[in-house]
């Protein structure tokens, strides 16, 4: 019993030490910073920012955005579907309360018009960039995956001539879009051959997996039918040059008459963009100019001077990049 009194009273002073430690700052005190780390916003990309602040609030509006979520995945972009819907509604939010207080501001002090026209113009202006910034998030990942599909189809021929080349070297098919995924030209076909070795090399997917994965998600359905046939010569044991070959040739007629279509729609293009941008604006400004001289009257609350400036301001650089944006998507890129 002598010899364990020593080791006790060692056991009691540090048990007193600790005591006097831990009693001068209460429990909540100490869970207190790991909370506040835990709460703490963190400032990245606009969309981690926009699903910290209202990300927790956007369950009710998921239904409005059917269809986004596949629209998403094929059009490359790396953000997740409840993100793009918050940053959707917050930037919606900010541009609509931005407009709200600066439309009646800027129609008050640079148009001189009357404080009530100036704020119903104001309110009408702000529902006006909430319905558009909400239609442009939404039609943006399918605008981009359009472009990718354009982008994938006029690289169609190239690309299966090249897969072809490899193939008849006895290159196998992790190779073949290994070699795609390095070009030293960007090309859509690139990122796809990405996804692909990744899947392979990263997720320890086996090739006719990871190919699968890409024909359900990539936005063309030529370039899903190739892979698709890609896959069945690998199961059937074909000749996987001569099937390229064949793709190749096939592709290159349809691209030849895509040629042609372009060449018609593109003069069509050309007498819309004179009519609506050209003859159109220039028949209105001489119009309301000559109304203005004379005094005439305008549209209700819209005088032939507010009605010159929203067609100088507004109308015609919009027009002008609607048509830009048609003629983008209806040019090849080869």
């Amino acid at each position: 019993m002598t010899k364990q009194k020593p080791t006790e009273q060692i056991k009691k002073i540090l048990s007193r030490i600790r005591r006097k430690l831990v009693l001068p700052f209460p429990r909540h005190r100490r869970i207190k910073p790991q909370n506040a780390e835990k709460e703490r916003m963190t400032f990245g990309n606009p969309e981690s920012v926009a699903y910290q602040l209202v990300g927790s609030k956007t369950g009710r509006f998921l239904p409005l955005f059917k269809g986004l979520d596949l629209s998403l995945q094929r059009s490359g972009l790396k953000i997740n579907f409840r993100a793009y819907v918050s940053l959707t509604i917050f930037t919606a939010g900010l541009i609509s309360v931005g407009g709200l207080v600066c439309l009646p501001l800027l129609a008050t002090t640079l148009f001189h018009v009357p404080l009530l026209p100036a704020v119903l113009f104001g309110i009408g202006g702000s529902l006006f960039a909430l319905a558009f910034t909400t239609i442009a998030f939404f039609i943006y990942p399918i605008y981009r995956a359009d472009t990718v599909k354009r982008n994938l189809e006029d690289e169609l021929p190239f690309t299966t001539g090249y897969m072809a080349i490899l193939t008849s070297a006895g290159v196998s098919p992790e190779k073949v879009f290994y070699s795609l995924s390095n070009m030293p030209v960007p090309l859509a076909v690139s990122a796809e051959s990405k996804d692909i070795v990744r899947n392979v090399s990263l997720f320890g997917s086996d090739i006719i997996s990871a190919l699968e994965e890409t024909s359900k998600r990539t936005p063309s359905e030529k370039f899903r039918e190739m892979i698709e046939g890609f896959i069945s010569t690998i199961h059937s044991g074909g000749n996987m040059p001569a099937y390229l070959r064949e793709k190749s040739r096939q592709y290159m007629k349809l691209k030849k008459l895509s040629l042609k279509k372009y060449s018609d729609t593109l003069s069509m293009l050309s007498e819309a963009y004179v009519a609506l941008l050209l003859t159109g604006p220039l028949f209105l400004v001489i119009m309301l100019s000559v109304m203005a001289m004379l005094g005439g009257g305008g549209l209700g609350l819209l005088s032939p001077d507010l009605m010159l400036n929203l067609l100088t301001y507004m109308a015609i650089p919009l027009g002008a990049i609607v048509f830009l944006i048609i003629l983008d998507a209806a040019s090849p890129k080869w």
